[in-house]
């Protein structure tokens, strides 16, 4: 759309659904502000006759606390944080200019891994542009200029909504729209693990671009069974809360490693590689033998497991019914299992520093029996999920901010929509 004319749509009422279906609110007056902005900085550095505005938010995992590392099942889902790009054509090279840091120009005359540009945002775009080759898409320049709300740190994956701009864009602009949000997210996790060189799921990747609540199914891992789930959240009288508890998640990458190898440990001592290939029945009758080679820890991993990848499909279940008590039901107590059998609450190597389970024990204390909280992630350090009942918010949001500090509790809601084309 011509920049006098999309100005005008974000001044007037006619992209107002839009801003409320990124929002999940029709409190929008703030979004229109940062589009405008976002416009004419654009205008400004680009002087182009036409521009496009594209939006990929942030992901909450939902339930599968530790579950996709063994192929098992997930529900995860998009929140109203989002990275946007506000985008014109141009030839032969992508430049995207970022509010708060630089990235350097890609040439699309060369597709191949870059080793200097691993860990940097320009690995993501060559990798990305690279597998759309490689599956037979076309790619095509663009400058876009870009700005981020997903946080960082927090647990919401502000790379998959990056690397999700970038497919989206692509798809758009040079595809007809024709690369599913699933391949775009199988494209976006290709660029990571290649290319950004990170050894990622395909979780994070998957919410961002499907958008919603989404049930995934990793047993096929190159064919994952991925099934967005019709649950409109904005109407549940909830919040989504996000608590950063200000762990440091420094030397921790040892004890976050040892979940996944004693869970593989578990399946070798079955005879299989991961835990996906087996069952609960069997390892509940083979659990002597298994014990004999296996740690206790790794037993009880295991047992998380197995329950857990379960568990996710029954949360999912639970929304297609409608039926948000037994999903708030289901969601405690995958936290129960996070802390009782996974040990993902605390450092083992710090027990005496537990920021986790001090906001999981507030939790308690302030929302009682209603809604639901869980550990979010990886654990051992970090954050927190909530859903929260719109009587306690206030309450909720000024005991864990007096505790963690004023900038520790976000306030989400869930997005109905991944990589989405603005106009």
């Amino acid at each position: 759309m011509e920049y006098n004319k999309l100005v005008n749509a974000i001044n007037s009422d006619e992209l107002n659904a839009q801003f409320e279906l990124m929002r999940c609110s029709n409190n929008i007056d703030g979004e229109k502000s940062r589009y405008l902005d976002l416009l004419n900085n654009a205008h400004d550095l680009f002087n182009a006759s036409n521009y496009s505005v594209f939006s990929a938010p942030g992901r909450s995992e939902v339930g599968g606390n530790h579950t996709d590392h063994q192929n098992g099942a997930v529900l995860c889902a998009s929140v109203n944080m989002d990275t946007v790009a506000v985008v014109c054509e141009c030839d032969d090279e992508i430049e995207f200019i970022s509010k708060g840091f630089t990235i350097n120009k890609v040439n699309l005359d060369n597709l191949n891994v870059v080793e200097s540009e691993k860990y940097k945002s320009e690995s993501i775009i060559r990798g990305v542009c690279a597998r759309f080759k490689m599956l037979g898409y076309n790619i095509g320049g663009f400058r876009a200029y870009s700005d981020s709300t997903v946080l960082k740190g927090s647990g919401i994956s502000s790379s998959a909504a990056f690397e999700v701009l970038v497919g989206t864009i692509l798809s758009h602009l040079y595809n007809d729209n024709k690369v599913s949000a699933v391949e775009i997210a199988q494209i976006a996790q290709y660029a990571e693990n290649h290319y950004f060189d990170k050894p990622c799921g395909l979780m994070d990747q998957m919410a961002s671009s499907v958008g919603g609540f989404v049930s995934i199914d990793f047993k096929d891992v190159q064919n994952p069974i991925v099934n967005k789930i019709d649950f409109d959240f904005t109407k549940s009288n909830y919040s989504l809360c996000l608590v950063d508890t200000k762990g440091s998640h420094a030397d921790l990458s040892d004890e976050y490693g040892l979940m996944p190898s004693e869970m593989k440990d578990v399946a070798k001592a079955m005879g299989k590689t991961l835990l996906s290939e087996c069952t609960l029945v069997d390892f509940i009758a083979d659990i002597k033998a298994i014990r004999n080679v296996c740690s206790d820890r790794a037993l009880l991993r295991a047992y998380h497991y197995f329950n857990e990848t379960n568990r996710a499909y029954l949360e999912a279940c639970a929304l297609k019914d409608n039926d948000i008590n037994e999903f708030f039901r289901l969601v405690k107590e995958s936290g129960q299992s996070s802390y009782m059998y996974l040990q993902n609450i605390y450092s083992p190597s710090n027990p005496l520093s537990q920021e986790i389970s001090v906001a999981l024990m507030l939790c308690e204390n302030i929302l009682k029996n209603e809604g639901a909280y869980r550990v979010h992630g990886g654990g051992l350090a970090g954050t927190i999920q909530a859903f929260v009942p719109s009587e306690l918010l206030d309450v909720f949001v000024s005991k864990m901010n007096e505790v963690y500090g004023d900038d520790a509790t976000h306030v989400l809601s869930i997005r109905s929509v991944g990589g989405y084309r603005f106009i």
